[in-house]
């Protein structure tokens, strides 16, 4: 009986200890509000700011954002609060008033209320 419980007890701690692996090369897509190649330039260099981003690439046309991140380094919201900091809303992560007035004119994208 005491073996069962132990190899009960091991296989609980394995598939928990399984479940907290990260990703070292998790990709994501996620859309990114912006207008020309300015926004595109900025967009991906505010992802390429954090810590883990390994890959940033932001589509003008379709305004999708697809990123490779390192989940051992950074979380996909830091990226999402980098790009906000910058002026541009995202899905999960809108940019403060004062960041969206500092871009400039061309920039300047029809804000979702």
């Amino acid at each position: 009986m005491k073996k069962l419980m132990l190899f009960v007890i091991l296989l609980g701690w394995t598939a928990l200890a399984q479940s907290q692996v990260k990703n070292k090369n998790a990709k994501y897509t996620f859309e990114v509000n912006g207008n020309c190649d300015q926004c595109q330039k900025r967009i991906q260099k505010a992802a390429f700011s954090v810590s883990g981003v390994k890959m940033a690439m932001w589509d003008i046309e379709s305004h999708q954002m697809t990123v490779l991140i390192n989940e051992e380094k950074c979380e996909i919201v830091a990226v999402k609060q980098a790009i906000a900091r910058v002026g541009h809303d995202t899905d999960q992560v809108k940019a403060t008033d004062d960041a969206y007035q500092n871009l400039h004119s061309c920039c300047l994208y029809e804000r979702v209320k």
